[in-house]
């Protein structure tokens, strides 16, 4: 991994990949059936077959861009994360893999043009170089809206201008990135994806909007939440496998993000000192008062 010092401007850190702890993230996130297997699907279609694609006309080729869309707390920065690590040992015995992470908040500039100089020496010159001599690359990138934002949506105050230009740039670099890393997969979240630019969205080769979980998953959350516990507190697994518990607290968080909801148990036991020191009192009927208590409370 790259000293974060030694960075350039957005990027947050680099990794080579596969890495023993980057395990557990694309198991750990509650999604509907089939969205795994098709953001593996897509970022193996570009990692094994992107040099042979680029030769195909540039609407055919795949760009390696995926967006996942939604609200906040529904894990797409950990499923982007652990998409990293899934494709990067799927793709093991070809090479590694370079993870970049960038956070695009800051990229942008109060001065007039420096944004689009930033996003053009990201992925121009920066991601390429970072990216070094393994064979495989994956960039992943938060809250893109703030660098690709809709340019129908500026306003004078945030000078649309620069706006324009930034987003210009942004498109421009990946056409850049596509053309000198073939192969290479850009993972973008948003939590607004009606403020990302269209032209952007097109270049996609997949856009998931992941939304909050439903009673099913909830329940699942709730289990996995507890089980996790249960790993350091032996006797929480009687809890972890009560499904009938499970249901009730999915029932009573309706409209809870996952975030939210996995912290349930933590917040139970921060809620008196007794439970902070002996974790393993934790009740049901303690899980349960307060999942109903919380229906009342702002997110």
């Amino acid at each position: 991994m790259t000293v974060s010092g030694d960075l350039p401007r957005g990027v947050t850190g680099v990794h080579a990949l596969p890495a023993g702890h980057h395990d557990g993230p694309w198991d750990s996130i509650v999604v509907p059936d089939g969205t795994r297997e098709r953001l593996l699907g897509t970022a193996l279609v570009s990692m094994l077959h992107g040099r042979r694609l680029s030769a195909l006309p540039a609407a055919a080729s795949p760009s390696g861009l995926i967006v996942l869309a939604g609200p906040p707390g529904t894990g797409k920065t950990t499923l982007a994360q652990g998409l990293a690590q899934a494709a990067a040992l799927a793709v093991a015995q070809h090479g590694a893999t370079t993870l970049i992470e960038v956070d695009p908040h800051a990229m942008p500039s109060e001065m007039l043009g420096e944004s689009q100089r930033n996003v053009v020496r990201l992925l121009r010159d920066h991601v390429p170089q970072l990216a070094g001599s393994r064979p495989h690359v994956i960039v992943v990138i938060d809250e893109v809206e703030s660098f690709a934002m809709r340019r129908s949506l500026a306003s004078f105050e945030t000078n649309p201008v620069d706006v324009q230009r930034a987003t210009d740039a942004v498109l421009a670099g990946l056409d850049h990135l596509a053309t000198a890393l073939p192969g290479a997969v850009i993972v973008t979240t948003t939590n607004f994806v009606s403020a990302v630019d269209e032209a952007f969205l097109s270049r996609a080769d997949l856009v998931i909007e992941l939304g909050l979980p439903g009673p099913d998953a909830r329940a699942r959350i709730m289990e996995m939440a507890l089980s996790d516990l249960a790993l350091s507190w032996p006797s929480l697994s009687d809890l972890a496998s009560d499904p009938a518990l499970h249901k009730e607290v999915a029932g009573l968080t309706e409209g809870w993000d996952g975030r939210r909801l996995r912290k349930l148990p933590l917040a139970v036991l921060g809620s008196d000192p007794a439970l902070a020191r002996d974790p393993e009192s934790l009740t049901a009927r303690r899980l349960r008062d307060a999942a109903a208590w919380g229906r009342s409370e702002p997110a």
